[in-house]
């Protein structure tokens, strides 16, 4: 077992099998710091141009910028990854978020296309002040009768997946079976995220640290800010999975993503009913009884190109 401490020379905008900026083993733990959704760096600074990914002829969403890949010598496609979240630590003393047309769960828009009559709504930006030390957020609101707000941090990569399968590149602004921009708070430090192999080396990209967000992402961004972030991977042969799964002190789950939203919680129910039959010997009938009584849900995100839904099943109830 090895500890790396990996300085990025360039960030993804897409979860692909692309130039590793590693090559590990399971059982490693690697150490890197993150830049915000917007580029910018713990001082910030804005992402130099030589070091955002570039394609021939086109042009990329600079959302989300991912460090990686991480190439596991050991993955390979039907495995599991174990990605320990050991540490998230914020690195900054502000956070930002903003407002903007064409984004956000009120703007009646889809990928690709306009479905407003209505001009959009303005782009307003929002920092957030991060006192690290007592582990709270506060955001001065000048225009309201309640004029400053102060909120707990939670810490958590809203980004974070694998190569996708049969070839596909995803923007790191898109969730999926690959894991990805899920923006699920349950992906915070003390958890660990399994993730399917869909591509031999598995090709492990993140970043996208949010200070705090609330359930769905709102309006299209959390506080986000910038992390020194570490992760201890490993490698589990043969434990498949359909969706990433999160496993917590107090409960497990899936996330699933998928559009409209209503089918993102059945991808997600499914997958967590086939975890208790295959993984805790539940009878599948049972389970699912169980699992109505006393299975909790969330929502990862509405905004994104696939919605989020976390089906949770409490480890009290697992034998």
């Amino acid at each position: 077992m090895t500890v790396h401490q990996l300085t990025p020379t360039r960030y993804y905008y897409t979860y692909a099998p692309h130039e590793p900026a590693l090559r590990i083993h399971s059982g490693d733990t690697v150490i890197a710091e993150t830049r915000d959704a917007f580029g910018n760096d713990a001082a910030g600074n804005p992402m130099p141009p030589h070091m955002k990914q570039r394609i021939a002829g086109g042009a990329l969403r600079e959302s989300n910028p991912a460090v990686g890949p991480l190439y596991i010598e050991e993955a390979e496609p039907g495995d599991l990854l174990a990605i320990h979240i050991e540490r998230i630590a914020l690195n900054r003393s502000w956070a930002l978020s903003k407002q903007g047309p064409n984004f956000g769960s009120l703007t009646g828009e889809g990928p690709g296309r306009l479905l407003l009559y209505n001009d959009p709504i303005p782009e307003l930006f929002y920092t957030w002040q991060l006192d690290l030390a007592r582990n709270v957020g506060t955001l001065e609101l000048p225009n309201s009768r309640l004029k400053r707000v102060e909120a707990p941090l939670h810490p958590f990569l809203g980004s974070i997946g694998v190569a996708p399968p049969h070839g596909r590149a995803e923007m790191t602004l898109t969730p999926g079976e690959f894991g990805g921009n899920m923006d699920c708070v349950d992906t915070c430090e003390g958890v660990t995220l399994y993730l399917p192999v869909w591509v031999k080396g598995g090709y492990l990209a993140y970043g996208d640290v949010h200070a705090l967000q609330g359930d769905g992402e709102l309006n299209g961004t959390a506080a986000e800010c910038t992390a020194e972030v570490t992760l201890t991977i490993d490698v589990l042969k043969g434990q498949r999975a359909a969706w990433p799964r999160i496993e917590s002190d107090t409960h497990i789950m899936v996330a699933a993503s998928a559009r409209p939203l209503m089918d993102a919680l059945r991808l997600a129910q499914i997958e967590l009913l086939t975890w208790l039959v295959e993984g805790y010997g539940f009878q599948r009938q049972e389970a699912w009884q169980l699992n109505a009584q006393v299975g909790t849900m969330r929502i990862g995100n509405v905004v994104d190109p696939q919605y989020t839904v976390v089906a949770k099943f409490p480890k009290a109830c697992l034998p």
